[in-house]
């Protein structure tokens, strides 16, 4: 969420910047529910001297002996008209976070301007795509004629959008979630965290799912929890009404975990295959920051993602998000594309993104600064390291061989038996 001050004092520059984005302020209405809010706030106020000058001339009534039954009355005209006022001024306050929980985050300078993801700006790019000697198949038929991927059964069981895997490839992808976790505990510094898979509507507020991505979710109203779109979510929330210590930052923390996306507005998009389903799995990496610190905390996040695509040896780039494609809560992201044979384009395999204070606001996730000794809110970052289902493709797609089968990548065979191809 927005500072409700910036709102307040540099309303242009926040107009001009959330334009950038392709958003409209709706000036008009933001401008009369703050005048309103003014008006309430000093005849609350107004009310609240009185009614406490009125007491204090009670008592000091009361030690002299003097009647003081028609002071009571007016005291308690006063009260009455205090509470209405408290009252309005609450509704008054809720349509003004309402308007605010409904604006996104502000773009960070460095953001390239731009619209749509053709304006991305590319930043590097690692490994050179394969060449093939053969025709090449996409994931989909390469499981298939393994026998080792099947969409009929799944559908049986749930409906479309999911899969089943089974046998080598089902281990392969158990491989990569391994390989992932070790590689950013032991390696990069994170601490796993088990997370729970369903949350309340508190935690999807915190990080800027709700209310603006409601019908994205999963919801379970007999208990009124959703089912988890992100690991962000459940992990992030860990530093909700939690104030850190300097010492204790930065907080490390990755989790895998299965997502659920009920891809709303995505239909027909990527129906083929397992880039775009209604269940996936992640490993997700989360940091919580000093805000100094949050944009060299991205650097580091995100190179800790690449170092997954290096050791799989599979070619990716990196493109640095324009203003109009950044995510609702971001500040500023990096995607990860990896290079997908069987649609000849890089595709995006991890997002990895400084949201500086805007989740912590709603979070109120915040450090005690020692030079200070107040507490301040944190900036958070997390990114996918990696969604797991779209490496199993690109290693499927990258490393197949002319007789269908698929090479294993070094860094994974000892997870997988030490077998080099399914």
């Amino acid at each position: 969420m927005l500072e409700p001050q910036i709102l307040r004092h540099h309303l242009e520059e926040v107009t001009e910047k959330l334009a950038l984005r392709g958003v409209v302020i709706d000036h008009a209405r933001l401008a009369e529910l703050e005048e309103v809010r003014k008006q309430c706030q000093v005849e609350t106020e107004q009310l609240q001297s009185e009614r406490n000058n009125r007491s204090k001339y009670i008592g000091k009534a009361k030690a002299a002996g003097k009647e003081i039954s028609a002071l009571l009355e007016e005291v308690s005209q006063l009260n009455h008209q205090l509470k209405a006022r408290e009252v309005q001024l609450g509704l008054i306050q809720t349509q003004l976070n309402d308007l605010l929980m409904g604006l996104p985050n502000l773009p960070h300078k460095t953001v390239p301007i731009g619209y749509t993801e053709k304006d991305n700006i590319e930043v590097r790019r690692w490994g050179t795509p394969r060449r093939f000697e053969f025709p090449y198949k996409d994931h989909v038929d390469l499981g298939t004629d393994l026998e080792l991927l099947d969409f009929e059964t799944a559908a049986k069981i749930t409906g479309s959008r999911f899969s089943l895997l089974r046998g080598a490839l089902a281990r392969l992808h158990r491989a990569l979630i391994q390989f992932m976790l070790d590689l950013h505990t032991d390696e990069h510094g994170y601490v796993e965290v088990n997370v729970p898979y369903l949350v309340n509507a508190d935690s999807l507020r915190g990080t800027g799912q709700l209310p603006k991505f409601a019908d994205d979710l999963f919801y379970i109203a007999e208990y009124n929890y959703y089912l988890i779109p992100t690991a962000e979510v459940p992990v992030t929330n860990i530093a909700r009404n939690v104030i850190w210590k300097a010492d204790d930052l930065p907080v490390k923390f990755v989790a895998h975990t299965p997502c659920f996306r009920s891809e709303a507005g995505n239909y027909g998009k990527d129906t083929r295959g397992i880039i775009r389903q209604h269940q996936f799995e992640k490993v997700e990496l989360v940091q919580l920051v000093e805000p100094d610190n949050s944009y060299a905390a991205l650097e580091e996040l995100t190179r800790n993602a690449e170092t997954v695509l290096q050791r799989l040896e599979l070619p990716y780039r990196v493109v640095s998000l324009c203003t109009g494609d950044l995510g609702f809560s971001a500040a500023k992201t990096y995607d990860l594309e990896v290079w997908l044979p069987g649609q000849q384009q890089y595709r995006e395999i991890s997002s990895c993104s400084n949201f500086e204070a805007f989740q912590a606001r709603r979070m109120k996730a915040r450090w005690r600064n020692p030079k200070t000794k107040r507490t301040a809110l944190l900036h958070t970052l997390n990114g996918s390291a990696l969604a797991v289902g779209r490496t199993l493709v690109a290693i499927m797609e990258n490393y197949q061989d002319e007789g269908g089968r698929i090479a294993i990548p070094k860094v994974l065979q000892n997870y997988m038996g030490g077998r080099s191809h399914i």
